[in-house]
């Protein structure tokens, strides 16, 4: 029997970089990324960290979370519902986190 001489198998490529901890100053956000990968880390991060899992949500109470980090709430809503992490009724009136995160 001869030995394999195959390269030695590589880990697969780590994922991207989640921390988000550069993105703020005084617990506060300085700025929504242009960047699509990276402002989607922020919004996993702001979704874990602010959201609850199996709790309803009014629109005035998911705007007050996110002041806590940024003034522009309505932007940041906007990027948690087209990113598919909140999740909304028809009429606006109740969101909630989805099931999964990315």
């Amino acid at each position: 029997m001869s030995q394999s001489t195959d390269p030695p198998q590589q880990s697969a490529p780590r994922p991207a970089r989640r921390d988000v901890s550069d993105l703020f100053s005084g617990g506060r956000l300085t700025g929504i990324p242009r960047k699509a990968a990276r402002r989607e880390q922020l919004l996993v991060h702001l979704t874990e960290t602010l959201f609850t899992v199996d709790r309803t949500y009014t629109e005035p109470e998911v705007n007050e979370a996110l002041r806590t980090v940024h003034d522009d709430c309505s932007a940041l809503r906007r990027y948690l519902i087209t990113a598919g992490l909140l999740t909304r009724t028809r009429d606006g009136r109740s969101y909630q986190r989805a099931t999964t995160t990315l």
